[in-house]
């Protein structure tokens, strides 16, 4: 399943902005028709992610796009306009349980069949901002086309609102949702992401966050301006010294496996095959990245 360690959100209003998309380096796109829209240019906003979609796809560009979810289900007319070739997924928002990614799934499938479409390349990344969603999060996860799930941790946001907590830079107020997050995804073998960073020009605050994101678990983040794309980026991904030590200690561990020895100390460590196991997937996330690893 496709990994992607920055997913950038650019308002579906601002339609100049979409010539620039493919200079910021992000892994995916989010063209957003929700809340950075105004109710008076949702219609507009839908017609130019509409066509944007394939322009930016032709590009190289992994293109997603946050629908309005509406009283009855969600926002039809967004799904007609954006269900077409070059779409890689639909993120969800304000969603209570499975449920509701089911009827999504349904109606994208007959639109795929309708248009011509191979149906199921379309993925769907829910985001977990009511408290229902939270305490369903594995049901969500495991539901047909749900490639990922996103636990997000904005000051004042949806998440804030629902669950009560007073914010700090820290994040100990969030923990247990983010890791509630990480476990659902990790055990459904979907793609955990968090975020959200808002304070978008304090970059060392957006580097504490991301590494402490990182180090729970996460996978990637949905962030909100270009600036921040190099940071999460690097934070996602395994560095130099990452590369040389779990290339090490494959290299360490098969010289002694053909000795007949599975367990051996390594730079001071015990190692056996579930180490090995785990640097292996390391290496293969560098290798996905087209990150250098030396022989």
């Amino acid at each position: 399943m496709e990994r992607y360690r920055t997913l950038l959100f650019v308002p579906g209003i601002k339609k100049n902005w979409f010539e620039k998309v493919t200079s910021y380096q992000a892994d995916g796109i989010i063209l957003d028709l929700e809340d950075s829209v105004s109710i008076q240019a949702k219609s507009e906003a839908r017609q130019y992610v509409s066509k944007a979609i394939p322009v930016l796809a032709s590009k190289g560009v992994n293109v997603f796009v946050r629908i309005n979810k509406v009283h009855d289900g969600f926002d039809k007319d967004d799904l007609r306009s954006i269900v077409q070739a070059g779409l890689r997924g639909i993120v969800l928002p304000k969603i209570d349980g499975p449920e509701e990614i089911e009827q999504l799934t349904d109606i994208v499938k007959a639109l795929e069949e309708q248009k011509g479409l191979k149906t199921g390349d379309i993925g769907i990344l829910p985001i977990l901002e009511t408290a229902k969603s939270m305490q369903f999060a594995y049901e969500i996860a495991c539901c047909d086309r749900v490639i990922g799930i996103a636990g997000l941790a904005a000051k004042n946001g949806d998440v804030a609102r629902a669950l009560g907590y007073q914010w700090t830079s820290k994040g100990l107020e969030t923990l247990y949702m983010r890791s509630k997050v990480v476990m659902a995804a990790r055990a459904a073998g979907v793609i955990p992401y968090g975020g959200l960073w808002q304070d978008v020009h304090n970059l060392e605050g957006l580097r504490r966050s991301s590494e402490f994101n990182r180090q729970l678990g996460f996978d990637g983040e949905l962030i909100l301006h270009p600036s921040n794309v190099s940071i999460v980026n690097e934070i996602y991904s395994p560095t130099k010294e990452d590369i040389a030590y779990y290339q090490g200690m494959v290299e360490a561990f098969e010289l002694a496996e053909r000795s007949g020895e599975t367990a051996i100390m390594y730079q001071g460590e015990h190692i056996d095959y579930a180490h090995v196991k785990t640097a292996k997937e390391v290496l293969a996330n560098a290798q996905r990245l087209g990150l250098v690893i030396q022989k």
